[in-house]
């Protein structure tokens, strides 16, 4: 094992990122703000936040609180989670360098095992998951992708942080360490700002591109 390479650790968000889902959610959180709020645009001003901000921010009556967790959990039985193009090949390179890997999401565990229900091998193709609970703050506060950092006991500038959201690239920026933004979820003139470098997905984008960025 390359000694330069089991320095780096990838820190990957998980919706719009790894699984090709950001867009499902965008609809069911569109559909929550017009009922529940009266707003339209919801789908995209809460991206990259877990659900307890999501409540303490948006809906600070907690009588809705029991029919909206019914909605998402229905829809998270029964969405399609398929990867982003290149994404499960692009993983499995990194591991096979010694490069550590990990998810860093704002989802819940309930949410997890559903993913793993539905991807049996999506658990072993990281090195560690990180779920909305191992957290206090979320996106966009860098606790997350700090916690990951601590859990690998990896220097910050080794850390690499893939992501989609405004967010999640805040997040990311927040703690000091390199973002490669997805433009899957916003274009990429709104977030090349918020990120060292961009790109659509994992097809073109080699473990070489990447080990070549991270050092």
């Amino acid at each position: 094992m390359n000694y330069e390479y089991s320095k780096i650790v990838a820190l990957f968000d998980l919706d719009g990122v790894i699984l090709d889902t950001e867009s499902q959610y965008t609809t069911l959180w569109e559909s929550i703000g017009i009922d529940f709020l009266g707003r339209t645009g919801f789908g995209n001003l809460i991206k990259g936040q877990t659900l307890v901000n999501i409540f303490e921010t948006y809906f600070k009556d907690e009588s809705k609180h029991e029919e909206i967790n019914r909605r998402l959990k229905d829809f998270e039985k029964n969405m399609k989670i398929p990867f982003v193009l290149g994404a499960k090949d692009f993983v499995q390179d990194l591991r096979q360098k010694g490069i550590k890997t990990a998810i860093v999401t704002s989802s819940d565990s309930s949410k997890m095992k559903s993913v793993y229900k539905k991807i049996p091998e999506f658990k072993s193709m990281f090195d560690k998951i990180l779920t909305a609970e191992m957290f206090e703050k979320g996106k966009p506060n860098p606790d997350c992708y700090l916690l990951g950092a601590k859990l690998f006991n990896a220097k910050i500038e080794n850390c690499i942080v893939f992501e989609d959201s405004f967010h999640g690239l805040q997040a990311g920026r927040s703690a000091n360490m390199k973002v490669v933004g997805l433009a899957t979820t916003n274009p990429k003139e709104t977030i090349i700002d918020k990120s060292d470098i961009v790109i659509e997905d994992f097809s073109n984008f080699t473990v070489e591109d990447f080990i070549n960025f991270a050092l």
